[in-house]
């Protein structure tokens, strides 16, 4: 099991149950289009604001009746089958401009979509507008200054390559066709941020359009308050058009790859495991995942990246090879690229998957137990468990410091299933999903706000952000008092 396949099967996906939106049977072009409300209404949208509204762009309106609405719905996750009234595909800040006044104007559900990635679904929507910023996928590095503005439709691949054009670095996720801006605005927990701290750590300016229409760049000397709220706070203060990141020299070959070992082994390796990933150094990064292949195989993997100097790597990664008898062992110098996978961008997932995550301060016996004895009793091939490592440079940044408020977590830990499409009957599948998770949940505290499920309780949304809630709530109140932008792990206007 490839690491690539476990985090595109699992890590980016979550579904949930939604009312479809219908869409009028005919819609031909300068009609009258039916759309939905912020508050749910019911609305009318008149052709002659819509052509409007197309006339001030300098990229594509696209309606229900067009040829390529189909192919600009889709979200990376096909068991989301949203259908917008109106999508916007953005070519720059001044569509992104048009679009949101557009939107207030009207009072139209409104979702955001850079990569598409989003893991409750919320980027795109049913009945509203969906403002897209894939077009928008600019990287710029400047490699005296060691920074880089990427716009913010740019895929976590497309900015490795180009960083490490110049042997520079901002650290990213681990699905290189994961969109930046959603992961940067959630944190952005990647296999060198252990060393150099989250995504958003290392976001030092950006350029965003807020609810009223107004464009703002942001900075420590600009606007510093919002600044912080884009640091984990999610998509709820604007639409962000571009990122300014710090960039870090790196060598230009790691060591790492996959270690897979038998799920039999896989409570005394874990319970060993643990005890030598507590004392890591913050250049090792190594994710454990468990999960079902065809044939009812079952099976554990880490997934390792070690980013400090070659002639240490042995040294440092030797001792997960003596956990346990691997059933393969792909550990080897590679370049950093590689690892990522940066140059697999592959666009639409052929699986749809449903899934939870939280905050774990330890791999304890109890949740080693946990995890195992749900994988054994995984009804599918698509089930996978996995541990996702913090710690490091992440824990060293105080919580009050970004709106990312968890920063003393050492793992993410997620429960997935995933289905080929279409799907079938995918209750069974869903229901080992919420059992599991029944029982982890309560070892969990906290949550990665990029993990945060559409049919997760409000008060788990209030946990990502932790005692940092009251001050984003604030600046949601005057930003966004109107709460437009609320397809997201929302933060309601204090």
């Amino acid at each position: 099991m490839k690491r690539r396949d476990f985090c595109a099967a699992g890590v980016a996906a979550l579904a949930a149950a939604t009312v479809p939106y219908r869409r009028a049977a005919a819609i031909t072009s300068g009609a009258d289009i039916p759309a939905v409300g912020l508050d749910g209404r019911q609305l009318t949208l008149k052709s002659a604001d819509i052509e409007d509204l197309r006339a001030g762009l300098r990229g594509e309106l696209i309606t229900g009746d067009e040829p390529g609405y189909d192919v600009a719905r889709r979200l990376w996750n096909p068991a989301f089958d949203r259908k917008p009234a109106l999508i916007v595909r953005c070519v720059g800040a001044a569509d992104v401009r048009r679009a949101v006044s557009f939107t207030a104007a009207h009072g139209l559900l409104t979702a955001v979509r850079g990569g598409g990635h989003s893991v409750s679904g919320q980027s795109g929507c049913d009945g509203g507008l969906v403002i897209d910023v894939s077009p928008m996928r600019a990287v710029e590095v400047d490699p005296l200054a060691r920074v880089a503005r990427v716009e913010a439709g740019a895929l976590l691949g497309q900015i490795d390559r180009e960083t490490l054009a110049f042997g520079l670095v901002t650290p990213v996720g681990t699905v290189a066709d994961t969109g930046v801006a959603g992961l940067t605005l959630g944190g952005g927990v990647g296999r060198i941020g252990r060393r150099f701290g989250l995504t958003c750590d290392n976001l030092t300016a950006a350029e965003l359009v807020t609810a009223d229409g107004k464009w703002l760049r942001v900075s420590a000397a600009e606007h510093p308050d919002l600044l912080w709220a884009l640091r984990g706070g999610g998509g709820n203060f604007g639409v962000v058009t571009s990122f300014t990141f710090r960039l870090h020299e790196v060598a230009p070959i790691m060591y790492g790859g996959l270690l897979t070992f038998p799920l039999t082994d896989a409570r005394q390796l874990l319970h060993s495991f643990a005890d030598l990933i507590a004392a890591a150094p913050d250049e090792l990064y190594v994710d454990a995942a468990m999960g079902t292949a065809p044939q009812g195989v079952r099976w554990l993997g880490l997934s390792v990246c070690y980013c400090g100097p070659q002639a240490d790597a042995e040294r440092v990664v030797g001792p997960l090879r003596k956990l346990g008898k691997p059933l393969k062992d792909e550990l080897a110098a590679s370049p950093y690229a590689t690892l990522q996978g940066s140059a697999d961008l592959r666009g639409i997932s052929p699986l749809g998957a449903y899934g939870k995550g939280g905050l774990v301060y330890g791999i304890t016996p109890t949740l080693i137990d946990t995890m195992v004895e749900f994988t054994e009793s995984a009804p599918s091939d698509g089930a996978e468990m996995w541990l996702q490592h913090q710690g490091g440079a992440i824990g060293r940044v105080k919580p009050e410091d970004t709106a990312y408020f968890n920063r003393g977590a050492s793992h993410n830990v997620g429960v997935f299933t995933s289905w080929k499409m279409p799907p079938g009957d995918t209750a069974r599948e869903i229901d080992w999903v919420r059992r599991a998770w029944a029982k982890i949940e309560p070892q969990t505290r906290g949550q990665y706000v990029n993990l945060a499920a559409s049919d997760d309780r409000e008060a788990r949304v209030h946990a990502a952000y932790g005692d940092n809630y009251p001050r984003l709530a604030a600046l949601k109140k005057r930003y966004d008092p109107a709460n437009r932008f609320r397809l997201n792990a929302n933060i309601k206007p204090a």
